[in-house]
């Protein structure tokens, strides 16, 4: 891939946020996921409210949010977006020790959520990390990844699923 493919690139190499001022407004939706791994019993102190530094979902997803809000201040290049909405939700595996975080960021605007939703799913996770450490140094932060994404130029994307394992 050369430089002048990637558009944070100018014709030197060198860095730039891309110009959005001519793309149509359209609405955007992205979606990311990651997992965090932990001790069974790390998890059953968070599902049960349990924890030490108090409601770790409650405020893991107020991060996220907060984070998604702020993408544009953590990542290089990204324009600051007026969102329309943040969600981050958890599906916890108590027998696997794994929360799953999932993020779906709204907006109606000139370029794509995508950045916002991966943020909104590291730092959520990254708080669950930091409010649970005292009793669990082993947890694994993992899978971050986009899910899907809609809305703009480059049209729907959606991951392809994992094959089943026999």
């Amino acid at each position: 891939m050369s430089a002048s493919s990637l558009t944070h690139l100018n014709d030197r190499g060198e860095a730039r946020m891309v110009d959005v001022s001519a793309k149509d407004v359209t609405s955007r939706v992205a979606v990311a996921e990651g997992q965090i791994s932990m001790a069974p019993s790390t998890l059953d102190l968070i599902l049960e409210d349990k924890a030490q530094k108090g409601d770790v979902l409650a405020a893991a997803r107020i991060a996220g949010i907060m984070a998604a809000k702020r993408t544009h201040e953590l990542i290089p290049l990204c324009h600051s977006l007026a969102l329309n909405k943040v969600a981050v939700e958890f599906d916890a595996d108590r027998d696997a020790g794994q929360l799953s975080v999932r993020s779906t960021v709204k907006v109606d605007g000139k370029t794509g959520v995508e950045m916002e939703a991966l943020t909104a799913v590291s730092v959520a996770c990254l708080t669950v990390y930091d409010m649970c450490k005292a009793v669990d140094r082993d947890m694994v932060i993992s899978g971050i990844r986009l899910l899907e994404k809609s809305g703009g130029r480059s049209g729907h994307y959606r991951v392809a699923p994992e094959p089943e394992s026999r």
